[in-house]
């Protein structure tokens, strides 16, 4: 019997960890997919010039459906397994791709929109979970994030196709990237028919044997007396046989102990990634830099492109350093900075602009001020980065290492879905937002983020380079509620130490159920 699964390409850390992030460069394609043809005459001809509030609920479709796929995690991910579950977001993918190539009004955009976006929420909940169980603490931190770095390639690629099919005359220019957007979702389709399922769900499933061969080809080159293997192993098996005796997995633990708290924190977290601003300036980046007084569309189009550039460039530091630097230091930094800059966006639209129009639709605009155009554009840039290096690859790592095998696939569905409902509030309030109150709309995104830096100081502790088990005790004995205390775990646990704090729990569970 085959081992369902490259043992050679599953020996790879890197490769096994880091593929199944083409599921969030599907987010990525899709936010670009939309920034590219705001302006796009053809598209505005064929759906006939959407209005503010009309083309936010175009671009608010997506969210929307993501925001089921994410729920629909909870129940995927324990029921099919991790693989599966990423097999199933893929073909869903190819499904919403030819709806919006082959949509002819903004119905039928819109319905395609939704599909893609359960594909989105499935994968965005998905990938994470199958990272985190399937590397080695030493390098967890940098797989998951490797999903945010996804995320900017898809919007990159995507921007400049659509970049270079605004060339193209007729209705080509917007359904050809639409159309070949489907690609990346069959490769990773076919891709990950030769990889291997995770061993903490096959554990689970009482598959040890299945589990232990995974976790020697991925942890110790195929053998399973491999020190790290026998102790990932051990770990695992003692964590699923601790969470078995309190009974079958379900929505109401969630609300047992100290579990409520996590998920408020992972929930918490994706909620401030989104009302940090980013993907609004993501999104809109053409209006941003409209309204900026940066005329023309193509010196439109070319300055959100270095934007894009910018966007994958700085998430590389953060793919490098992100276990050396550590959880807290990165969203605590990254949420002021971004405020800073969002302030300094709004002080200057304030100064120089003033109300005007921009294709008959009311814009607030600078104009003959040279230096506070590059100012704003330079800030964007800056809160880009900024978002780069810290919130964006966090925001998917640590939701994703916070939870209890028993909890971890419905609390991280119920965290990206947060993610998803604020980002498709966002999605279409902006819009109107620019319309009606302009540059006020900077100033509240930044004081979001400030208060943002507020939540992570004193309600976050610290998980870098622990296992998920040893994050389990970190909330299990209490020290998250003073989080600053919590540093760097810098020790290293033997496979005796593993067990005998296993042992540990067992007589501790026992004497409280006597």
């Amino acid at each position: 019997m085959g081992k369902g699964y490259n043992a050679a390409i599953a020996a790879n850390p890197y490769i096994v960890g880091s593929f199944a992030c083409i599921g969030g460069g599907l987010f990525g394609l899709d936010i670009s997919s939309m920034s590219g043809v705001l302006t796009n005459p053809y598209y505005l001809r064929q759906f006939h010039t959407p209005g503010s509030s009309a083309q936010g609920a175009i671009v608010a479709a997506m969210p929307a459906g993501s925001f089921v796929g994410a729920l629909a995690v909870t129940q995927l991910a324990d029921r099919l397994g991790r693989k599966r579950t990423i097999l199933l977001s893929s073909l869903i993918w190819v499904i919403g791709s030819i709806l919006q190539c082959a949509s002819v009004n903004r119905g039928m955009l819109v319905v395609g929109r939704i599909v893609s976006g359960l594909s989105i929420g499935i994968a965005s909940a998905i990938v994470p979970i199958y990272q985190s169980e399937i590397t080695a603490p030493a390098i967890r931190g940098r797989m998951v994030s490797l999903q945010q770095w996804s995320i900017t390639w898809g919007i990159l690629i995507q921007y400049f196709i659509q970049f270079g099919s605004s060339y193209i005359d007729g209705v080509a220019s917007f359904r050809l990237p639409w159309g070949l957007q489907m690609i990346p979702a069959i490769v990773l389709f076919i891709g990950m028919l030769f990889f291997p399922e995770s061993p903490r769900w096959l554990m689970d499933r009482e598959r040890d044997e299945e589990a232990l061969e995974i976790l020697a080809d991925v942890h110790g080159h195929g053998d399973k007396n491999h020190e790290l293997v026998q102790l990932e192993f051990e770990e695992i098996k003692q964590q699923v046989i601790f969470e078995k005796s309190e009974g079958a997995k379900s929505y109401f633990d969630l609300l047992k102990g100290n579990i409520p708290r996590r998920v408020f924190l992972g929930s918490s977290l994706q909620m401030w990634s989104q009302l940090s601003g980013m993907n609004v300036m993501m999104y809109y980046i053409v209006y941003v830099f409209q309204g900026s007084g940066l005329t023309g569309t193509r010196a439109g189009l070319i300055a959100a492109s270095v934007q894009y550039v910018l966007n994958v460039v700085a998430t590389i530091p953060a793919i490098i350093y992100i276990d050396k630097w550590g959880r807290r230091p990165m969203m605590i930094l990254g949420s002021l900075f971004m405020g800073t800059f969002l302030f300094l966006v709004g002080g200057l639209q304030a100064r120089y602009g003033h109300w005007g129009s921009v294709n008959d639709a009311p814009v607030w605009v600078i104009d003959g001020h040279a230096a506070a155009t590059k100012g704003i554009i330079v800030c964007s840039y800056l809160f880009v980065c900024s978002f780069a290096v810290t919130m964006g690859p966090v925001s998917w790592t640590y939701p994703a290492e916070i939870y209890s095998l028993k909890t971890r696939g419905k609390a991280v569905s119920i965290a990206t879905a947060t993610n998803w409902i604020f980002n498709f509030a966002l999605a279409w309030a902006t819009p109107p937002g620019f319309a009606n109150i302009a540059w006020k709309t900077y100033f509240i995104f930044g004081t979001f983020n400030f208060a943002a830096s507020i939540h992570f100081f004193f309600m976050f502790p610290e998980t870098v380079g622990r296992t998920l088990e040893e994050i389990e005790d970190i909330f299990t004995e209490g020290h998250a509620f003073a989080p600053w205390r919590i540093g760097k775990h810098t020790g290293k646990k033997t496979l005796a130490d593993v067990i005998g704090q296993s042992k540990e729990h067992n007589s501790i569970d026992e004497k409280e159920h006597v």
